[in-house]
């Protein structure tokens, strides 16, 4: 007897051995992913708060209508467009990488463990390649933010009468922008965030597929958050404060349970602030 409670023992232990392994392999994985996670977070943070800090130490140009204009979409003396373009986007992802590392890293390792039933070796190459295709996306909409920016204060600056109407444009802006959080498109696109990770299981596990999520659920994200997006511009884009009360609402939104009340409870914020904006104009 003592012979097969021994080898029972024995069995046992091989049989659970295996498991704890795989359990604390796991954990490693996982407390490895949230260290990388968190230090580009505090790099791109970092960075960002340097270029606000610098940017908002050069005196911006005085509108009509009591407005600053941002040096942001200025070129510096000796440098050319292509140039003042590059180093916007540069600098736009690094700050997009800062906003939404808090609500993209959580969808990455759901995106891994959906994909851990491919046995794949390399699942932290197929991460790494899905982080890039989603800051892709993230680039091509720096370009097409500072095209439009750069486009606008030109216009500004040539035409005063344009530049007065920008202190009630911008509470309009808000105001629609609060307004979106209330529709079934703002729904539609939130519910894709949320449930990306969960379609990547029916993938195969290749570089090409992981490329293609990146792409996907950047356009989901860059779609879900656009109109929290515009808010900071017309806010300010190098305003701290505002910045990270955006990067608050797109988390909230994104990751926390509840997402759409919590969509509704932003856009109603939104709009306070949007109708505050207005009646400040108004009486000036």
């Amino acid at each position: 007897m003592s012979h097969i409670s021994s080898l029972s023992i024995g069995l046992e232990r091989g049989i659970a051995t295996p498991g704890r392994t795989l359990i604390s392999s796991d954990r490693h994985s996982q407390r490895v992913f949230i260290g990388v996670s968190a230090l580009l977070f505090v790099v791109s943070a970092t960075v960002t708060v340097l270029w606000c800090g610098s940017m908002s130490a050069m005196p911006g140009m005085s509108m009509p209508g009591g407005w600053t204009m941002s040096m942001a979409w200025m070129r510096m003396p000796g440098q050319t467009w292509i140039g003042a373009g590059g180093t916007f986007v540069a600098m736009w992802v690094l700050m997009m990488a800062a906003m939404m590392l808090p609500s993209l890293s959580p969808t990455l390792w759901r995106y891994r463990r959906a994909l851990e039933w491919s046995r794949q070796s390399r699942l932290e190459v197929l991460i790494v390649i899905a982080g890039l295709g989603y800051f892709f996306v993230w680039a091509l909409c720096g370009v097409a933010v500072f095209l439009v920016g750069a486009g606008i204060a030109s216009a500004a600056m040539q035409w005063p009468t344009l530049a007065r109407t920008a202190p009630m444009a911008a509470g309009l802006v808000v105001l629609g922008a609060g307004t979106v959080q209330f529709t079934n498109w703002k729904a539609r696109h939130l519910a894709g965030c949320r449930e990306e990770p969960i379609r990547a299981a029916v993938l195969p596990a290749s570089v090409g597929n992981a490329w293609r999520h990146g792409l996907r659920f950047g356009m989901h994200c860059g779609l879900s958050c656009a109109n929290l997006t515009v808010i900071l511009l017309v806010a300010g884009v190098m305003d701290l404060r505002t910045m990270a009360l955006v990067t608050v609402a797109i988390t909230a939104e994104r990751i926390a349970p509840g997402g759409a009340r919590i969509a509704r409870a932003i856009g109603a914020g939104a709009i306070c602030a949007g109708l505050l904006v207005i009646a400040g104009v108004v009486r000036l």
